[in-house]
């Protein structure tokens, strides 16, 4: 009865005095808001990049070798030394190919942007172009909606053919059957065999618009340097083998390089969850700063409710003086003080949840970022909201309860 009591009393003054309560729940809301929006959004990028972007940009089971890592933290700061390095060459990638003794498949790849214009003469600007080997089509799980994929005769050879992805086909050719038709890569003419099943994009960056050719087609000469590759990628037949892998490839990269045992490697060997490190920190910073800045929120929302809540008792003062006079004990009005603060501040926790979860649920329907709404942080934010409402109720709660009878009826 009594608990019902408080929390009727705390609805009321939300009712009567709208605008004060809004302002006095302002900071739980935001706090519980924030919570859920930032995690959300943290949770469902590192969700999407572990399991999305990682198998899209790396393949899986994948080991790569660059003549840098993507993360130049992994390699000290030595940027000189780093310039040096010497270029991965199509003599890397055949000597990891013949040498490997696990089970695997090796390709090369290189890829540079450019221009692409149809023998109709429309044009495609921004276009990623992608210079490869017949493995990273497996590599990458790249496949082909119609036509067919280039074969290794003509990657070996350097045939000029070409795949297109879905929407560089639909804008050189509209409705128009791509293949056999011809197209000009940085000038040079090229046959389209095959167009891409679509690939969809990777925040908002579409993944259809471009064109595959072999490694050593006339594609070479935009991507790099004659016999220069921009990585070669090794893929494991067996999972469990990844690591094995990774270090028979770094010995075989340092017998190429002539490296004693003292000296540091000059080229990178590194498999996707390595080449993610850099989001790894990102993550961590986010997850450690998040905490500090849902505290703020909530202890200036707390301090507000509590503020509240003492002009609440002064106001009712000579209630109650009444309800003290007619038995009512210290211990009563304590837990109703108490539970009129929690009343209030769950309120704004279920309100900073239901905004949060649809600010969530916006961010992911019209921004490239991915969210991921985990009912343990809803559960959290609720959680919090209820702690700062009873942190905040036991000081006016506990004035309110030492009140004397007499005094308390003289109030005015």
């Amino acid at each position: 009865m009594q608990f019902a009591e408080g929390v009727r009393l705390a609805l009321y003054q939300l009712w009567t005095e709208k605008l004060k309560s809004f302002f006095s729940l302002l900071g739980v809301i935001v706090g519980v808001m924030f919570l859920i929006v930032v995690v959300s959004v943290v949770e469902g990028m590192d969700r999407y990049i572990r399991e999305d972007l990682s198998s899209v940009i790396f393949g899986v089971n994948t080991v790569t070798v660059r003549r840098r890592s993507n993360d130049p933290s992994l390699e000290g700061s030595n940027t000189r030394a780093r310039e040096r390095r010497p270029r991965i060459t199509y003599e890397d990638w055949h000597a990891i190919r013949e040498q490997i003794t696990i089970p695997a498949r090796v390709g090369a790849e290189s890829n540079t942007g450019g221009q692409v214009v149809a023998d109709n003469g429309r044009m495609v600007e921004n276009v990623q172009i992608f210079a490869v080997s017949s493995e990273i089509m497996q590599i990458r799980a790249w496949v082909v909606e119609k036509g067919r994929s280039f074969s290794p005769q003509e990657a070996e050879g350097g045939t000029a053919v070409v795949i297109l992805g879905t929407d560089t086909a639909e804008l050189l050719f509209e409705d128009l059957d791509p293949l056999g038709r011809r197209v000009r890569i940085r000038g040079f003419p090229y046959r389209v065999v095959g167009v891409l099943e679509e690939q969809g994009s990777l925040f908002g960056f579409s993944l259809d618009n471009r064109v595959i050719a072999p490694a050593q087609s006339p594609i070479q000469a935009v991507t790099n340097a004659r016999g220069v590759v921009d990585q070669v990628v090794v893929q494991a037949i067996e999972a469990d083998q990844l690591r094995a892998l990774q270090s028979e490839v770094e010995g075989i990269m340092r017998a190429r390089n002539r490296l004693r045992p003292s000296q540091e490697n000059n080229f990178t060997v590194e498999t996707a969850d390595e080449a993610l490190s850099f989001w790894d920190r990102i993550s961590r910073i986010l997850f450690l700063a998040l905490p500090g800045l849902v505290a703020i929120s909530l202890v200036v929302g707390g301090i507000v409710i509590m503020n509240i809540m003492l002009v609440s008792v002064m106001e009712r003062t000579r209630e109650i003086g009444v309800r003290k006079a007619i038995g009512a004990r210290r211990r009563d009005i304590l837990s109703q003080v108490l539970i009129e603060s929690i009343t209030l501040s769950g309120v704004g926790a279920v309100l900073g949840v239901l905004i949060g979860v649809g600010l969530t649920y916006l961010v992911a329907a019209f921004s490239p970022l991915p969210a991921a709404i985990d009912g343990k942080w809803i559960t959290l934010g609720v959680s919090l909201g209820l702690v700062v409402g009873i942190v905040s109720g036991v000081y006016p709660a506990s004035q309110a309860s030492k009140l004397v009878p007499v005094d308390a009826l003289r109030h005015e």
